[in-house]
């Protein structure tokens, strides 16, 4: 007999090699009927699979994280299954399961897929699912293995194959069709009840623009129809949120080839909003104590070979800047903390000139495969909000708990109040990603979980994803579409300092080493205002829009006295602009709509004469009648509302 241990602490007795699904029959049949996979002992399984030992157990339903994951990497399967029944032949690569959906890289040859063949493929899959083909595991041995994909002649699995070893193979088999794969899986496919195919697009086999392009097929399935037409709404609006339209459409962004993939060019109005963002945040910072430096857009090769970024990073940087100079080489600044490191080498330090807080929103420059690139998201040249925060280690829970404040002030202005935590840590197992000795780890890894404990932050841990220099804590923000994106981060790193030999005496006349933290409430800048963009749907807030009010003269006669409530409002700090084309008032309103500007002031003869304004609120329609005076002040007190906060944090 084992012992399973249930989340709610109930201890259960079952026969050795009792199942996750004989567990949920135990208990109830309706319950039994939802399990999709379980976790064991912290690790997701099939729900048939054998149990040999006292474990913990958790039955994952729909509702689970990981119970979606196993549901779409099933779902993969299933249309590599549809995909070899139609294209006999076909090659496979990966087919992961992501956030929203799954993809599958595949190869069919000289052969291109259009709109029409994903709904033949949808249709199979359907078709297929109904057959209620259960998912069967099996341990493989390397040679067979070889031996089946080479009879098929999938080029891309023997390579896969090639970095495993013999007891770390599994095949998994639904109907006709056998794939190379760790699992789990759901426990039939008749849970796949409804299916849609969103996109087709182009993959590098292994992410290397060397190999071939592969086809990627990204789709979704849900295990009821109501649940995908409910995600197609939403993924509709999603469409009119992009962006990479609405930075077109209101005239923020551009991009050029003859400039270069991934480097955005920022248009006047999107220059605005950047600086307003940023003098925002400077605002902040100067209130809080930090001191702004600038350093320059390259280095010496030799600095991130010292901090350890060139040995980690140096595949996915843009290669070195040879001079004049045998020998000499230079990079583009791939990050700025080894510069603030040796801006603060520049001099000696005290203990009572620490924390010192050091702030500058630098571009810094990473290679991203031409595949990769996505509008602002995912771009080559991007500006961080960075700091690197220098203090004594008894200094490092109050620094990281102000950081906090920081970030949460920057999220409650900006409208993003559904977030959490990521507490990111090592890897359990493969330490040899990380720099640093054990004992600093351990220390700075308990910082971070204290701090958010103490700050009362919902949390979640990961393991895995800490910088190979620290530990982070990774605001993850849910958008209005319920997406998740990762922006603000905070780092402690005891590395850097012990790297570049960083000190400062203490108040006995030691020499000590400073802990280091690094943090950007924003991220990026381009990846922040994308996702601003998306959250908001192009209507940003008042303080923030870069033009926040449009006068609009129903005919020449007025333009005059238009030209001079914009030159009374621009003395307040108000942005406003004239429209004075020659064009009709509905025209003019319509357009202003479609540019999302808050504001539209109409006037004409009796607004004129009496000093007035007939005010329309994007979005809302006609708000009546205001004085010049009244309507400022309007303007004025809606502007300190916004950025007022209850978080701020000076």
């Amino acid at each position: 007999m084992i012992h399973i241990t249930l989340p709610d602490g109930a201890v259960r007795e079952y026969p050795e090699g009792t199942s996750a699904a004989d567990v949920a029959k135990s208990i109830s049949e309706g319950l039994a009927r939802k399990v999709l996979a379980a976790e064991v002992n912290g690790e997701v399984w099939d729900s048939s699979r054998p149990i040999n030992s006292d474990a913990s157990l958790k039955l994952l339903t729909w509702d689970d994280k990981n119970a979606k994951s196993t549901f779409w990497h099933s779902s993969a399967h299933l249309m590599a299954e549809a995909l070899e029944t139609i294209y006999p032949g076909v090659k496979f690569g990966i087919g992961p399961a992501i956030e929203t959906g799954f993809y599958y890289d595949i190869d069919l040859g000289d052969r291109t897929l259009g709109e029409d063949d994903l709904k033949k493929i949808e249709d199979k899959m359907k078709e297929l699912a109904k057959a209620n083909s259960t998912f069967k595991r099996e341990d493989v041995a390397k040679a067979k293995a070889v031996a089946y994909f080479t009879e098929k002649g999938d080029q891309y699995k023997i390579e896969l194959l090639e970095g495993l070893d013999d007891g770390t193979i599994t095949f998994y088999t639904q109907g006709n069709f056998t794939d190379l794969c760790r699992g789990p899986h759901i426990p039939n496919t008749s849970f796949i009840k409804a299916v849609k195919l969103t996109n087709i697009a182009g993959a590098y086999w292994r992410g290397n623009e060397k190999n071939k392009m592969l086809t990627r097929i990204y789709g979704v399935t849900y295990p009821a129809q109501k649940e995908l037409d409910e995600y197609l709404v939403l993924l509709e609006e999603a469409k009119k949120r992009d962006h990479r339209r609405l930075g077109k459409e209101l005239e923020l962004f551009t991009f050029s080839e003859k400039v270069g993939s991934g480097l955005p060019l920022w248009l006047p109005k999107g220059a605005m909003l950047r600086e307003r963002l940023q003098q925002f945040l400077q605002k902040a910072q100067i209130e809080t104590g930090y001191l702004p430096v600038i350093t320059p857009h390259i280095g010496s090769k030799q600095l991130y070979v010292t901090s350890g970024h060139w040995e980690k990073y140096g595949k996915d940087s843009f290669r070195p800047i040879t001079t004049p100079q045998e020998g000499e080489e230079f990079m583009l600044k791939p990050m700025n903390c080894p510069h603030h490191c040796e801006i603060y080498a520049s001099s000696p330090r005290s203990y009572k000139d620490l924390p010192l807080r050091l702030a500058e929103f630098g571009t810094v420059y990473r290679y991203e495969q031409r595949g990769e690139l996505h509008g602002l998201t995912r771009v080559r040249g991007f500006t961080q909000d960075d700091a690197h925060l220098f203090c004594m280690p008894q200094q490092v829970s109050a620094e990281f708990k102000k950081v906090i404040d920081l970030v949460l002030y920057v999220f409650e202005t900006l409208g993003f109040t559904e977030y959490t935590a990521q507490v990111s840590l090592r890897d359990k197992d493969d330490r040899s990603k990380y720099i640093g000795s054990e004992e600093n780890w351990q220390i700075a890894e308990q910082a971070i979980i204290d701090a958010a404990n103490d700050k009362g932050l919902k949390t979640v841990i990961e393991y895995g994803e800490a910088a190979f220099y620290g530990p982070k804590l990774d605001f993850m923000v849910r958008d209005a579409l319920g997406r998740k994106w990762q922006l603000g981060t905070i780092q402690v790193d005891y590395n850097l300092p012990e790297r570049f030999e960083l000190e400062y005496v203490d108040v006995d006349n030691t020499r000590k080493r400073p802990v280091m933290i690094h943090r950007a409430p924003f991220g990026s800048m381009e990846r922040f205002i994308a996702v601003l963009l998306e959250h908001c749907g192009g209507n940003l807030p008042l303080w923030l829009t870069p033009l926040q009010v449009k006068v609009l003269p129903i005919s020449d006669k007025y333009s005059e006295y238009a030209h001079s409530l914009v030159a009374t409002m621009k003395e307040d700090d108000i942005r406003a602009e004239v429209d004075d084309r020659s064009e009709k008032i509905g025209r003019k309103i319509r357009d202003t709509e479609l540019m999302k500007t808050p504001y539209m002031l109409i006037v004409g003869e009796k607004e004129m004469a009496d000093n007035t304004v007939a005010v329309r609120k994007h979005g809302e329609g006609d708000k009546g009648t205001f004085s010049v005076n009244d309507f400022i002040t309007e303007i004025r007190n809606t502007v300190k509302e916004q950025i007022k906060g209850k978080n701020r944090p000076y």
